[in-house]
């Protein structure tokens, strides 16, 4: 009735993309922040401005990854090194911290505009299992997790959220690394060949992948099946409503 082997007992969600419609929140305040740090560049290089492309350069350098890391992988693709500055840098500092700040306030102005929707197939999926009593984890990247849950008024339908300050807190590597996915897992008292990972991101599959889960389902909301399926996904679908419907 789920869709999954009946050795899957334990379900560990992504957020962004796959519970929330908040993919899309994150894409454009990628691009708002990368591009006025680009031009700005541009004029103090006088190298050509090329923009931040909000689906190529989103999927491959930045999705799924912790805040930091993905402002690191994107920099680094266009062969620009910058101090990591701290933490108490101002939003759009000329450092990693300082245009992740800028990032991350784009973000939650962003959600305090527009709120956070849900996706109704997941909503679905996540009561049929809370029926079923079946344990299910949120585990994400995101600082900013259990304040869009909130937004989205599912955080009453977690037994663990794993989150970007939890990973900071345990010293956890972020994804495409396995351990968030994995420290969810022993929270649940589950063994990872006996759960389920839910990722839209490609470094998030590869996660779920690395950590010997039993079954990685990949969310295709972006058109990009074929790679979830190259970076380890098991089960591709536009909506996990495809698979409530798979047995009936």
């Amino acid at each position: 009735m789920l869709g999954l082997p009946d050795r899957i007992n334990a379900f560990l969600f992504d957020l962004d993309g796959v519970l929330t419609q908040t993919a899309k929140v994150h894409a454009t305040a990628w691009k708002d922040m990368f591009d006025a740090f680009l031009r700005s560049e541009a004029e103090r290089t006088g190298a050509p401005f090329v923009a931040f492309d909000p689906v190529e350069d989103y999927d491959r350098y930045v999705d799924g990854r912790p805040r930091l890391d993905g402002t690191r992988q994107f920099l680094a693709s266009r062969g620009i090194e910058l101090p990591e500055g701290a933490s108490q840098d101002p939003p759009g500092s000329r450092t990693v911290n300082g245009l992740s700040a800028a990032k991350n306030d784009t973000v939650l102005r962003m959600i305090r505009e527009q709120g956070v929707q849900p996706y109704r197939g997941s909503v679905a999926y996540l009561q049929r299992l809370r029926e079923l009593g079946l344990p299910r984890a949120v585990v994400s990247s995101s600082a900013n997790c259990r304040d869009v849950l909130r937004a989205a008024g599912i955080d009453g339908m977690f037994d663990v959220v794993v989150d970007g300050i939890t990973a900071a807190r345990d010293h956890l590597a972020g994804k495409p690394a396995p351990d968030t996915f994995l420290a969810a897992a022993e929270q649940l008292g589950v063994a990872p060949e006996h759960a389920a990972v839910f990722e839209d991101a490609l470094a998030g599959v590869a996660a779920g992948r690395a950590g010997g889960f039993g079954t990685v389902v990949g969310v295709n909301r972006t058109g990009q099946a074929a790679a979830l399926r190259e970076h380890g996904a098991d089960v591709v679908v536009d909506d996990l409503s495809e698979l409530l419907g798979e047995r009936g």
